[in-house]
Formats: structure tokens, C-alpha cells, sequence
């Protein structure tokens, strides 16, 4: 009598086996993906935070727990707060800068022109050279005696123009500025392209007809439409200027002496030139924690611009 009753049974179990199998296969399907990211992403930054707590040098490999000990060095150590600044400094002109440059280049570039996307193609080049090839590019340009820049300069003023840009104070700013905006513009150029590209144009067209000037057209249609695509845009750029490491390096290496140090180059000097691994790991950290304020402030007051 109970033969029958096993019988019946085990179809049911399969079923169910079936079903839940078919019900996990997405999960099971994309496990492996997750869990080299995990193991790719995740464990270095766990181990980078354990290694924070420790003290380990190049002459030592203390691997007890060191408690607060590098975080509490941070606060005294005027030249990483100096290394923020500098970076802050490039981030505040640079980027407005890249805005602005690219959004005259895409209005230019909005209406159909014999050869567009050939001068578009050719605007976004700088964009895909390394960046450590356009600083070590532009600190050729800029060399005193046979850089292209002091001679046209030269050329437009009728006398020999000798501006030392990598190593006068004076000048060292504006040179690292003018070789991120020269890479980086057609990066937004790109982007608000796409944007202006779909603004709606029956808006355009009657305001064109009520007779609105470009300016009102420009506050009351056009940035609303694209301010989305400018948000993120400004993120985008914003993240990527705070970690600036590439073009300065080949530029000023941080000269003179520490003037133009960002917190990534300050960062590298910590770790592989002097050798502080737990105080590096430490700077990582709070480097860390600043990005995650502003862009978790960022993106809250993209959700408030809704």
C-alpha cells in the first residue's frame, strides 16, 4: 500500500526541485560575475582598511593593531591638507571651465554643416590620448627655448618671450589648466551635444516666432531641458579631477617643491616613494570619505532638482 504513495510522491519533488531551480537560474547564472567583482573590488578595499590599523613601513612590519593612530596623523599633516587645496584649486577652475567650453563648442556644432561629424570626430581626439602622454606633450610645448608656445607668443608680442611655465610659481597653475581643459572640454563637448540634440525643437520654434531673445531661450528652455545630462556630466569630470595624478606628474611632478602636489600624487609619494603603507592606506581612506559626502550631497540635490 505505501509503494503508490512513493510513486506520487517523488513527481511532486521533482516539480518543486524544477521550479525552484528555474525560479534561481538568473541568481545562479550571474553568481560567479558577483563574486569576482566581489573578490576583485571588495577585498582590496577591505584589506586596505585593515592594513590602516596597523603600522607597516618599509622598515617595519607591525601588523598588530595599531589603532587611530595613522588617522589621528592625518590632522597634523599640513601638507595633505595642502595637497587638498591644490586639488580643490584645480577643481573649482577647471571644470566651469570644461562646462562652459564645451557647451559654446556643441551650440556651434548643433546644426547640420557640410564636414560635421569629420570636425567633431577630430575635436574629441584629445579626449582618447593618455593623459600622461598630454602632460608630457604639453611640457614640450611649453619649453622655454623650443616649445611652439613661447614662440608664437614671441611672434605676437616682437620680442623674445621666456616664461618658465612648469617652474614659476606664476605660471604653473595656468599651465596645468590649460592642459586639462585642452583634453577633457571635448569630453563635455560630447555630452551636451547629445543633449541639445534632443531638446525639443517645437519649443525652439515658437519661441523663435514670439520673439524671445537667445538668452531667455537659453534660461527658460534649453538648461532646464539639459541639466540633467549637465549634472551628471559635472560629476563625472568632478570625481575624475579630484583624483588628477597623470597630467601633473608629467607636467610639474608636484613643483616646485610642493606647490601644485595633488592628494593623489601626494598619495603615491606616501606609498612608493617613502614607503608609509599603513598612513597611505589611512589617506585612502578619508580620500574615500570626502568623495562619498559630496557625491551622496550631489546626487540628493539632483533628486531635489527634480
Amino acid at each position: 500500500m505505501s509503494s503508490p504513495a512513493i510513486e506520487t510522491t517523488k513527481p511532486a519533488r521533482g516539480r518543486t526541485f524544477g521550479r525552484v531551480l528555474e525560479d534561481h537560474l538568473p541568481y545562479l547564472i550571474i553568481a560567479p560575475a558577483i563574486l569576482i567583482l566581489l573578490l576583485v573590488g571588495l577585498f582590496p578595499l577591505v584589506y586596505s582598511l585593515i592594513v590602516s590599523f596597523q603600522h607597516i613601513t618599509m622598515t617595519e612590519n607591525d601588523t598588530s593593531f595599531a589603532g587611530l593612530m595613522n588617522y589621528a596623523e592625518l590632522f597634523k599633516d599640513t601638507r595633505l591638507w595642502a595637497a587638498l587645496g591644490h586639488t580643490a584649486i584645480i577643481t573649482v577652475i577647471a571644470l566651469p571651465l570644461e562646462l562652459l567650453i564645451g557647451f559654446l563648442m556643441a551650440q556651434l556644432f548643433i546644426d547640420r554643416m557640410p564636414g560635421r561629424q569629420l570636425f567633431v570626430a577630430l575635436l574629441v581626439l584629445p579626449t582618447v590620448i593618455s593623459p600622461i602622454v598630454a602632460g608630457a606633450t604639453w611640457r614640450l610645448m611649453f619649453d622655454v627655448r623650443f616649445g611652439p608656445v613661447g614662440q608664437i607668443l614671441s611672434f605676437l608680442a616682437g620680442e623674445p618671450v621666456r616664461i618658465l611655465w612648469t617652474v614659476n610659481p606664476a605660471y604653473v597653475y595656468p599651465a596645468i589648466i590649460i592642459c586639462e581643459v585642452w583634453q577633457w572640454s571635448p569630453f563635455m563637448f560630447l555630452l551636451l551635444l547629445a543633449a541639445l540634440s534632443n531638446v525639443d525643437q517645437s519649443q525652439l520654434e515658437a519661441a523663435e516666432l514670439d520673439g524671445a531673445s537667445y538668452l531667455r531661450v537659453l534660461r527658460a528652455i534649453i538648461l532646464p531641458a539639459i541639466a540633467p545630462v549637465v549634472a551628471v556630466a559635472c560629476l563625472i569630470r568632478g570625481l575624475d579631477l579630484v583624483r588628477i595624478f597623470d597630467i601633473i606628474w608629467a607636467l610639474t611632478e608636484g613643483g616646485p617643491g610642493s606647490m601644485t602636489e595633488t592628494i593623489s600624487l601626494y598619495t603615491y609619494i606616501q606609498g612608493f616613494s617613502q614607503f608609509e603603507t599603513s598612513y597611505t592606506a589611512a589617506i585612502a581612506f578619508l580620500v574615500i570619505a570626502l568623495l562619498t559626502v559630496i557625491t551622496t550631497l550631489v546626487l540628493k540635490r539632483m533628486e531635489l532638482a527634480r
